[in-house]
């Protein structure tokens, strides 16, 4: 593939993201090499917005909790997805991600999220008749990271400690 990951602070991870509107044969391949990106960068997730040579900025999310290819059955891939929920309750944990190479800071995010989204091929997603899609713990906090690069939000400007924030001024 020829998709890299954008390192920030390039323009691309602030910018808006359209909508997907087509749902064909470049947006399965688009998909596809996210994955591959992402495995290689031992990522658990990426958005478009971080993928050189995706073209303008699409709301694609791809992400497996495990980080592990061989448990393929864990890829998720999200086109133009939304919270439409989400909990009170949030808890701190420390996250990184791939366009800060080498950098990590603690981050509150919700602990579970419903959210609507479509497949590959334009259909909405449901768990169930009239049900959102709900995310808990550490696949939440997975989604709600990418979610944010696809809203133009990077993870430092989520970082609630001093001392992380003053580590990434470097950047």
């Amino acid at each position: 593939t020829d998709l890299r990951v954008l390192k920030y602070p390039h323009p691309k991870l602030r910018a808006p993201d359209e909508e997907v509107t087509e749902f064909d044969d470049n947006l399965r391949k688009t998909i596809k090499e996210m994955f591959l990106v992402m495995y290689a960068s031992r990522g658990v997730g990426l958005a478009a917005p971080q993928a050189k040579q995706v073209g303008i900025n699409k709301r694609i999310m791809v992400f497996n909790p495990e980080g592990d290819k061989k448990k393929w059955l864990q890829e998720i891939a999200l086109i133009n997805p939304k919270i439409v929920e989400m909990s009170e309750g949030t808890d701190v944990e420390t996250e990184a991600c791939l366009s800060f190479p080498g950098m990590q800071g603690k981050v509150r995010r919700h602990k579970w999220i419903k959210i609507e989204a479509q497949d590959l091929k334009g259909k909405t997603i449901k768990k169930k008749a009239r049900n959102f899609l709900q995310f808990t713990g550490w696949t939440a906090r997975v989604f709600q990271h990418e979610y944010d690069h696809l809203e133009g939000v990077v993870y430092i400007d989520r970082l609630e400690d001093e001392e992380d924030r003053v580590s990434c001024m470097h950047f």
